[in-house]
C-alpha cells in the first residue's frame, strides 16, 4: 500500500516504516510540524519517501495513519479527500490522556468512520473514546541488539524537553536521584536543565539530541537505565534500554507497570525506593546484568518488530478492504 503518513514521533515511525507497504511523508520547505520529511537522527529504508504538498495530488495514496486532528484538515487540503469517507484512515493516538483524567474525552469519540488504535491499554482504558471502535497495536522496537556493558557507575535517563515538560518527566525527581549515583541525560531540549533543578554539574550530564545509534551506545554503557517519567503513554526509550539489556528503575505508572517484570528491574511510586534501587545496582554489577538480561527478554518477547508489523498490516487491511 501507499501510506501516508506526517512525521510527528520519530522513534515510533523508525518501527512503522521497516514494513513492506510505501510510506509518504510529506515535506515542506521549512521542515516544520505539518511537513517534517524523514528523520535525520534514525535510519530509516528507502520506501519511506518525501512528497510535497503539491506531489500528493498525484500519489496513489491507499491510507492514512493520521496523528493530529490536524491532519484530517490537511488531508482535506492537499488531497481534496474526507479521511473516513474518501479515503481509508486510522488514528494513531501516541499520547497518555491529559486534562480531566480519567474523564478525557478522545477528539475522535463516537465517530465510527476512523478506527483509533492506541499504543498501550492504559490508553484505551482511561481515554472517553465513546462509540468510536478502538483497537490496541502495542509498541515494537527495531532491536539494537544486547549492547550492555555497564562499565560505567552511572545512571542512564532518556527523556525529551524536561525543562519544558516539567513534572510531567519527572525532572524534579533527578536532585534525589544524582545523589544516589551521577547519572546521565539524554534527549532533546536539554539546555537549562542543571538551572531549573539545581543540579550539580559533576553530578549530571547533558547528551542534547544524539543520533540513535550513537545514543544506544553510550547508554548500554550506563549501569542502569532510570525512567522517572510521572505521566506518558509508554516511553519507547524505556523499551530500547530494556532491548539494551538494561536494568531498569522507574515510576510505577501508565503502562510501564505491564511493560517491566519485576525480574528486570525497580517499578516503584516511592522516589526513595527509587533511589536506593540505582544504589543497589550501581553497587553490584552482577545483579545489574541479571536483571537487564531479563529485561531484554521480556522486551523481545511482547514489543518484537515482527509482531507489531503483523499487526499493523492486519488494521491496515481491515480498513482498505
Amino acid at each position: 500500500m501507499n501510506v501516508l503518513l506526517w512525521h510527528v514521533h520519530g522513534s515510533w515511525t523508525t518501527s512503522f516504516v521497516q514494513g513492506t507497504h510505501d510510506y509518504l511523508l510529506p515535506v515542506t520547505p521549512d521542515r516544520g510540524p505539518d511537513g517534517l520529511g524523514r528523520a535525520r537522527t534514525w535510519e530509516w529504508p528507502a520506501s519511506a519517501r518525501e512528497v510535497t504538498p503539491d506531489q500528493l495530488r498525484d500519489e496513489d495514496v491507499d491510507v492514512v495513519v493520521l496523528q493530529r486532528t490536524r491532519d484530517l484538515e490537511l488531508v482535506r487540503e492537499w488531497l481534496g479527500r474526507e479521511p473516513g469517507r474518501d479515503l481509508p484512515a486510522v488514528f494513531l493516538e501516541h499520547n497518555a490522556p491529559d486534562g480531566a483524567v480519567p474523564n478525557t474525552r478522545h477528539p475522535l469519540a463516537d465517530q465510527r468512520e476512523i478506527p483509533i488504535a492506541h499504543v498501550t491499554f492504559f490508553n484505551q482504558l482511561f481515554y472517553d473514546n465513546g462509540s468510536a471502535p478502538t483497537t490496541v497495536i502495542e509498541h515494537g522496537i527495531v532491536d539494537p541488539g544486547e549492547r550492555y556493558t555497564g562499565e560505567l557507575a552511572r545512571a542512564g535517563v532518556v527523556v525529551n524537553e524536561p525543562v519544558r515538560r516539567g513534572r510531567y518527566t519527572g525532572g524534579d525527581l533527578l536532585p534525589l536521584l544524582s545523589a544516589a549515583a551521577p547519572l546521565d541525560v539524554f534527549g532533546m531540549g536539554l539546555a537549562g536543565l542543571h538551572e531549573r533543578y539545581g543540579l550539580d554539574p559533576d553530578r549530571v550530564g547533558l547528551y542534547d539530541d544524539p543520533p540513535q545509534a550513537a545514543m544506544h551506545d553510550e547508554l548500554a554503557r550506563r549501569r542502569v537505565y532510570v525512567h522517572p517519567v510521572r505521566w506518558t503513554s509508554l516511553g519507547l526509550s524505556l523499551l530500547e534500554a530494556m532491548h539494551l539489556g538494561m536494568p531498569v528503575v522507574g515510576l510505577a505508572t501508565t503502562e510501564a507497570v505491564e511493560a517491566v517484570p519485576a525480574e528486570a528491574g525497580v517499578l516503584s511510586t516511592r522516589p526513595e525506593r527509587l533511589a536506593e534501587a540505582v544504589r543497589h545496582f550501581v553497587a553490584e554489577p552482577d545483579a545489574a546484568r541479571l536483571a537487564g538480561k531479563a529485561a531484554r527478554a521480556a522486551a523481545l518477547e511482547r514489543y518484537g518488530l515482527d509482531r507489531f508489523l503483523a499487526d499493523w498490516d492486519t488494521l491496515l487491511s481491515e480498513v482498505t478492504r
